[in-house]
C-alpha cells in the first residue's frame, strides 16, 4: 500500500510539474513582420545639445531599409544604413547595421516582445556592449532605451516627421 501510496504521489507531483512547466513557457506569437511597419516613415530624436538622428525607414522584402544621418548644427557628423530582414525560423529580424565612419558591421536580432515593444541585441558580442528595448508609446513617439550590464544607460524618444 505504501509503494502504491508512493507511486500515486509520485505521479501526482510529475503531472502537476509538467502542467506548471508547460503554462510558463507558453509564449504569444507576434506578427513581427506587421509589427515592424510601426517603423516606417521618417524619424527624429534628439541625441543631445544641438545633435539629432534623423531616420528614414522604407519597407524593403519582408523588412526594411533604414538610413540615417546624425547632424550637429546643420553638418552630418555620420551615416547609418540599417538592413531588417525577417527570419522566419527565428521569428525574429535579422539587422545589419554600417556606420560609415566604422569598419564593423554589426548585427543584431531585433524583436516585438509585445504589440508596442521590443528589444534589440547586438549578436556579435566581441562588439557589444549595450543591448536595447524600444516602446511606441503612440504611433509617432518611440522611445528606445539602451542598457548595459543591466542598467539604463541613455533614452531617446524618436518622434514622427510629418
Amino acid at each position: 500500500m505504501k509503494t502504491i501510496l508512493g507511486i500515486v504521489q509520485i505521479t501526482i507531483i510529475f503531472l502537476i510539474s509538467v502542467k506548471g512547466t508547460e503554462a510558463q513557457t507558453i509564449q504569444t506569437k507576434f506578427d513581427q513582420i506587421e509589427l515592424m511597419k510601426q517603423f516606417i516613415g521618417t524619424w527624429k530624436s534628439e541625441l543631445g545639445k544641438d545633435t539629432f538622428l534623423f531616420s528614414k525607414n522604407v519597407p524593403f522584402g519582408n523588412g526594411m531599409l533604414s538610413n540615417s544621418q546624425i547632424v550637429s548644427k546643420g553638418v552630418s557628423l555620420d551615416s547609418i544604413i540599417q538592413l531588417y530582414g525577417y527570419d522566419k525560423k527565428a521569428g525574429k529580424f535579422i539587422v545589419a547595421e554600417q556606420i560609415k565612419s566604422s569598419p564593423v558591421i554589426e548585427i543584431c536580432s531585433a524583436w516585438f516582445t509585445s504589440n508596442n515593444a521590443g528589444e534589440i541585441i547586438i549578436t556579435n558580442p566581441e562588439n557589444a556592449p549595450f543591448k536595447f528595448k524600444f516602446e511606441f508609446k503612440t504611433p509617432d513617439l518611440i522611445i528606445q532605451t539602451a542598457i548595459r550590464d543591466n542598467k539604463v544607460v541613455k533614452e531617446v524618444a524618436g518622434t514622427r516627421v510629418k
